[in-house]
């Protein structure tokens, strides 16, 4: 049995659960991750066989701007911890998928200096934006940050992790998901893979990076939109987009994450049981 046919996420952002400090300048360390040790056994009882995590690597705040993405936020804790974690989680059966940012890097990312430093030519992994506060982006046309993303994935996939699920993989062109995956796999061939991608043609999206999957931004719109608006021709005609693309490959499914307005916000308790019970009805990967 493919125990991705059969996943049921628990998505937690690690740094708001934890109650570590995001905004206010304040990185002081402390063992935060081990607090989830304590929760794994509610994932199970909730049904989850998997946890999904958001990101843990080191950050100037909300852990997507990365300062390095090969160690573990101090804030967070260190490798022991994420050691127990990986090991909790295989005691109880559950996967484990990380968040991995590939699509820019903080301001202060040494990469990104190191290519301020050295001007254009140094600009072959990391180039700066136009307006240096929001950071760089990855130089996704070179080989460099091709080896450089599936560096990390491996590292992580090597210390116990289960896959990767890749945050504004729609921002990045498929042709370099395409040339990074296949090396990626061949040393850690049960790996998964997630791209989030919020618009465009999913089915399509997926067989040009190569990805296994990405989020189905289409159905969680249409079902908190059908359910406010008791407008379900809009769900109907959702969910039959929804049953071909899961002819090709298993979208993950949801109703809610840490970039959307929740779900009980928009509809209400009420429309909220409606909303869990179209998740778990049709076809997909939910995360909860």
């Amino acid at each position: 049995m493919n125990w991705v046919e059969h996943a049921i996420w628990w998505h937690v952002y690690p740094l708001g659960f934890t109650g570590a400090p995001i905004r206010d300048g304040d990185r002081s360390p402390a063992p935060r991750l081990r607090r989830l040790l304590n929760w794994l056994d509610y994932a199970v009882e909730l049904g989850a066989s998997g946890l999904l995590l958001g990101p843990i690597f080191s950050s100037a705040s909300h852990g997507y701007d990365s300062l390095d993405q090969l160690s573990i936020d101090p804030r967070l804790g260190g490798d022991a911890d994420f050691d127990d974690l990986v090991a909790a989680c295989r005691q109880r059966g559950l996967r484990l998928v990380l968040d991995g940012v590939f699509s820019h890097v903080s301001a202060d990312h040494p990469l990104l200096r190191r290519a301020l430093d050295e001007g254009p030519d140094g600009e072959t992994l990391v180039r700066a934006a136009h307006d240096l506060s929001t950071g760089g982006r990855l130089n996704h046309s070179s080989g460099a940050a091709v080896d450089y993303t599936a560096d990390v994935m491996r590292h992580w996939l090597a210390r116990g992790i289960d896959g990767w699920r890749l945050d504004a993989a729609c921002s990045v062109p498929t042709d370099f998901w395409a040339r990074v995956l296949p090396a990626v796999r061949r040393d850690h061939p049960r790996a998964w893979f997630l791209g989030e991608v919020i618009h465009g043609d999913y089915a399509r999206f997926v067989y040009t990076s190569k990805l296994d999957t990405v989020t189905e931004y289409e159905l969680w719109k249409a079902t908190w939109s059908s359910i406010k608006e008791r407008n379900f021709w809009e769900l109907d005609w959702t969910l039959g987009r929804h049953a071909k693309m899961c002819e090709t490959f298993v979208p993950q499914t949801f109703i809610g994450n840490h970039d959307v307005t929740r779900v009980a916000s928009q509809v209400g308790g009420a429309g909220t049981i409606v909303a869990a019970a179209i998740l778990f009805t049709v076809p997909g990967m939910p995360s909860i």
